[in-house]
């Protein structure tokens, strides 16, 4: 970044303009395994002009930009650029307009889904999008994020009808509309979701929301084997009800959750977390359902969470799970997996990556949202342990072939970042030329997160 950008820059942004060491280091890297890369500086944006400003400039003078957050991707996604900028969207987190009479709101990029939530409560209505962390949803957006709800709700593909993007000329164009359905021209919006920032900011989202059920009733059942639970959680779905969570956790991360989220009243073996939403009849029905298929697989009678702040707590816990494990370790990392199978393919993948951990002598907890076929291997490491880290990655590789064997995709929603570009060329090799000629051809001087996804050069 040259003399002259800089004093533009602060002449702009006056006090939202720094390169402090310190405030650097605080937007260099997300929740991910890379060291940090500090940018030269970052810049605090409110507005989409006050965007189209600084990528204006930044593209006539060919200086790279790394949008940021709230921080908590997981592929390396936000890491920052030693030769740009990192542009946080913090201070655009207003939510813009809600029509609760059309499901629907807007809101811009870094506003969090609690947030969001938090605002809707007394309307009847809230965002069903649930990643553990409290992210943005501008960032879930970048990444095509989903989270424990998404047998039911679907993902951010499911629930964005269109958005705002400043484009890498500065330039500000919307996407989509406020209906239910268009065919006016190419998807746009899709080609946005999830292109973790290397075509353009998202600054503003349009999203659909949904009603709060009449009766929602959590449940957590044991079982012997993991194999068990992955099974239960298999057939379920392929019997077809209609339920809103199945998390599964393995034996170690049930005995790690009990531990930092003092849970109580369950037990350290492979266990469901079950939620029912819709009416009271209807719950009462998929209930008896579910109860039934997980006997057959030896699964425990029900522990039901008997109120909300009962249920709140076990959510909670299962939200948690990534900071539980990061903390088995002083100034530990924790390299997650995230892969995504067919429903059908799921117990076989599970019981691979279990075996596979065992023999690699890995502590590997384990979570999944088993409804939609996507799971993690949580793998807690001290970074200067480099035999351990090399170990983890053998088994990352081992677990992507498998994978990709039966039918699956190397990312079911932390997106690929800087960790998963080599996995990327095995799932879509043919794909990376066309999507190569698409970010030419709008980011024609690669200022835009280079580096991610894929390389360009």
């Amino acid at each position: 970044m040259n003399d002259q950008v800089q004093a533009e820059l602060k002449k702009i942004f006056n006090g939202r303009f720094s390169t402090s060491v310190s405030t650097r280091a605080n937007y260099a890297r997300g929740e991910d395994t890379y060291d940090p890369i500090l940018s030269k500086a970052v810049v605090f944006p409110e507005t989409n002009e006050e965007v189209s400003k600084i990528l204006t400039l930044c593209n006539e003078h060919k200086i790279p930009v790394v949008p940021f957050g709230t921080g908590t991707s997981l592929e390396g996604n936000v890491v920052g650029n030693e030769k740009g900028i990192t542009i946080s969207l913090e201070k655009m987190n207003k939510i813009l307009n809600v029509n609760v009479e059309d499901f629907d709101c807007r809101v811009q990029a870094c506003v969090t889904k609690e947030q969001l939530n938090d605002y809707l409560r007394e309307d009847g209505v809230f965002f069903p999008i649930d990643p553990g962390a409290n992210a943005a949803i501008g960032g879930m957006a970048s990444t095509s994020a989903s989270g424990t709800m998404a047998v039911k709700y679907g993902t951010m593909k499911t629930v964005i009808t269109g958005l705002t993007v400043v484009l890498p000329n500065g330039d500000i164009i919307k996407t989509g509309s406020r209906t239910k359905k268009t065919s006016a021209g190419y998807n746009l919006t899709n080609l946005f979701i999830g292109s973790e920032g290397t075509l353009g900011i998202i600054t503003e989202v349009q999203l659909r929301l949904s009603p709060i059920p009449e009766s929602i009733m959590s449940a957590v059942c044991h079982f012997p084997s993991l194999e068990m639970a992955v099974q239960t959680a298999q057939q379920i779905i392929q019997y077809g009800v209609p339920i809103a969570r199945i998390e599964m956790l393995n034996k170690d991360q049930m005995e790690i959750s009990i531990n930092y989220s003092n849970l109580k009243n369950v037990e350290a073996l492979p266990t469901l977390f079950f939620e029912f939403h819709g009416s009271e009849v209807s719950n009462k029905e998929n209930i008896k359902i579910v109860d039934e298929i997980s006997k057959d697989n030896n699964g425990s009678s029900f522990k039901w969470a008997k109120d909300l702040e009962e249920r709140n707590k076990l959510w909670k816990a299962r939200w948690d799970v990534y900071y539980s494990v990061k903390a088995l370790i002083n100034n530990g990392r924790v390299y997650s997996t995230d892969v995504c199978l067919p429903i059908s393919k799921i117990t076989e993948c599970v019981k691979f990556a279990e075996r596979e951990t065992e023999k690699l002598g890995l502590r590997a907890p384990m979570v999944g949202h088993l409804g939609d076929g996507n799971f993690h291997v949580l793998l807690p490491y001290n970074p200067k342990q480099i035999e351990t880290y090399n170990k983890i990655r053998d088994f990352s590789d081992l677990l992507i072939k498998k994978t990709l064997e039966l039918g699956g995709t190397i990312t079911g929603e932390h997106g690929v970042g800087l960790h998963k570009k080599a996995y990327l060329l095995k799932e879509h090799g043919d794909n990376i030329p066309l999507m190569k000629s698409i970010k030419r051809t709008i980011d024609k001087n690669n200022i835009m997160n280079p580096g991610k996804i894929f390389d360009l050069n």
